[in-house]
C-alpha cells in the first residue's frame, strides 16, 4: 500500500480532476500470520495481507455515495471517487452523514511502534510445545482440538477534503488453547484460555497453558446441579460477554432506530446497582490493540456509560451525536452505512460495598466461567437470556464442576441485582472486568 501522504495526494488530484469538492477516505492494511497444530504436527499455516479503503463522496445536493476498493494506486482511487460520486445521486436524503466535527482535532496519544514479526517456524515450535505441555498435564487430556498462535500488523488511516489526515500502526499477537478430555463412562470435558500481547515474545504462553489445564482438570469430576435460584458469580469474560450481547443499551444508533433497551430520555436514570460503573475506554492501558481514532477520524476516548448505577452516556458517531445534541465519542465504523460499536469495556466497583464476598467462604454459589450460544439464547430487544454455561458449584472454596446447566434472566434485572464486584480485574478480549456477584439468578440443571 502506498504511504498515507501519497494516497492523500492521489485523492486530492483525482477529486480536483473530477470536480469533486467533498470526500473522505478510511483505509486499513492487515498483515497476518497464524498457525494451528494437531497431535504434534502442524495442521494449518495461514498468511494473509488484506487491505481496503472506503471512499465517501458528497455531491452538490449534499447527498452521499459510498464505495470500497482494495486498489489505492492513482487509477484505483480515481475509479473509486468516480463510482462514489455517481452513486451519490441515489443517496439518502434524510440524516445524511457528514464529516466528524472532531476529524481535525489533534490527537495527543501516539500509537506504539510495530513489533518485529516472528518467523513461521518459531510460531509452530511454540505452539507444538504448548500442545505437548497441555497434553502431559493430565492423563485424561487427550487432545487440544482448537488452538492457534497468531501475529498481526495493522495500519489504519483517515483523510478528508477538509485537510484531516490521521494514521496509526500497531502489532498484536495472541494465543488460544482449548483442551478436551476422554475418560471411560464419562462425558468429554473441556477448558480454554486466551492471551494477547504486542508481540509473540511478550505473550504469556505458559500462563495460557496453565489456565487451560487447570480449568480442564477442574471439570473432570462433575455432578448435576439442582434447579433453583442461586447467588451467581460471573467470571470477567462471562460478564463482558453478557454486556456485549446487550450493548444496544448504550448504542446511540440502536436507540435512534428504536432497536434498544434504552431511550434518549433514560440518561440520568438508575439502571443498575450503585456498586457498578462501566466505561468504554479505547485508550485503557490494558487495551493492546488500542485505536486512537475511529472510522470517521474522531479521536477515541474514555466514555462513562454507567456511573454508580446511573446511565450517564451513549456511544456516538458524528451523525448520532448531531441528532441527539451530543459529542461524537469515537465509536463509528464507516461502510454502506455508519455503524456504532463499543471499543473496550472497563468495568469496576464504583463504591465500597456494605458486605464483601469471597469464594473461599461463600456457600452454595455458582461460578460461571464461560457463557455459550449467545447468538441463539439472547433476546437483545426484550432484555432476556437463557444460556448454557461452563462453571462450578462452590462451597467454602471447594469447586465441583457442573455437568450441564443453563442460566436465565433479564439483563436489566441482573444489573440491579449486583451485590458485589471484586477488586481484582482481568483482561479479556472485550475489555477488563472483575468477577461480578449477582443475587437470585435462575439456574436450570438437567
Amino acid at each position: 500500500m502506498p504511504n498515507i501522504q501519497e494516497i492523500a495526494n492521489y485523492a486530492k488530484e483525482n477529486a480536483d480532476k473530477l470536480g469533486i469538492k467533498k470526500f473522505d477516505i478510511y483505509g486499513s492494511t492487515i498483515d497476518e500470520t497464524s498457525v494451528q497444530v494437531d497431535q504434534g504436527e502442524p495442521k494449518q499455516v495461514k498468511a494473509s495481507n488484506r487491505s481496503g479503503v472506503t471512499v465517501r463522496v458528497w455531491n452538490e445536493q449534499n447527498t452521499i455515495g459510498i464505495t470500497s476498493t482494495t486498489d489505492v494506486d492513482p487509477k484505483g482511487l480515481e475509479l473509486a471517487l468516480k463510482t462514489a460520486y455517481d452513486a451519490s445521486f441515489f443517496g439518502v436524503k434524510e440524516n445524511v452523514p457528514d464529516f466528524s466535527p472532531e476529524a481535525t482535532v489533534p490527537i495527543a496519544q501516539t500509537p506504539k511502534d510495530k513489533a518485529p514479526q516472528a518467523p513461521v517456524a518459531e510460531l509452530i515450535d511454540k505452539l507444538l510445545v504448548a500442545e505437548k505441555e497441555l497434553l502431559s498435564a493430565h492423563p485424561a487430556i487427550q487432545g487440544v482440538p482448537y488452538n492457534g498462535l497468531a501475529q498481526r500488523d495493522i495500519d489504519r488511516f483517515y483523510l478528508n477534503s477538509d485537510g484531516a489526515v490521521r494514521t496509526e500502526s500497531h502489532s498484536i499477537a495472541s494465543v488460544y488453547l482449548y483442551s478436551k478430555t476422554e475418560e471411560e463412562d464419562k462425558k468429554p470435558r473441556s477448558g480454554n484460555s486466551f492471551r494477547i500481547s504486542h508481540s509473540v515474545d511478550e505473550l504469556d504462553i505458559n500462563g495460557c497453558i496453565k489456565e487451560a489445564a487447570d480449568k480442564t482438570i477442574s471439570h473432570l469430576n462433575y455432578e448435576k446441579v439442582k434447579s433453583g435460584k442461586y447467588l451467581v458469580v460471573f467470571s470477567p469474560d462471562a460478564f463482558l460477554s453478557l454486556l456485549g450481547a446487550f450493548s444496544n443499551l448504550f448504542n446511540a444508533q440502536s436507540i435512534l432506530d428504536k432497536q434498544s433497551l434504552s431511550t434518549p430520555d433514560d440518561l440520568g436514570k438508575e439502571i443498575a446497582s450503585p456498586l457498578l460503573s462501566v466505561y468504554d475506554d479505547a485508550l485503557h492501558p490494558a487495551n493492546v490493540g488500542a485505536e486512537t481514532f475511529d472510522g470517521e477520524g474522531t479521536p477515541t476516548r474514555k466514555v462513562a456509560l454507567i456511573e454508580n448505577g446511573v446511565l450517564t452516556g451513549f456511544l456516538h458517531s458524528a451523525g448520532t451525536a448531531k441528532r441527539m445534541n451530543a459529542q461524537p465519542t469515537g465509536n463509528a465504523s464507516i461502510g454502506a452505512k455508519v455503524s456504532v460499536s463499543p471499543n473496550f469495556y472497563h468495568v469496576f466497583a464504583a463504591t465500597n460495598p456494605e458486605q464483601e464476598f469471597s469464594l473461599a467462604t461463600a456457600e452454595n454459589v455458582i461460578l460461571i466461567d464461560d457463557l455459550q450460544a449467545l447468538h441463539a439464547g439472547v433476546k437483545a430487544l426484550q432484555g432476556s437470556f437463557s444460556l448454557p454455561f461452563d462453571g462450578w458449584l462452590i462451597n467454602k472454596g471447594e469447586k465441583t464442576s457442573i455437568e450441564s446447566a443453563t442460566v436465565a434472566g433479564d439483563f436489566l434485572q441482573v444489573l440491579k441485582s449486583i451485590v458485589y464486584l471484586e477488586k481484582e480485574v482481568e483482561l479479556t478480549p472485550g475489555g477488563v472486568s472483575p468477577r461480578v456477584w449477582v443475587e437470585g439468578l435462575s439456574i436450570t440443571g438437567e
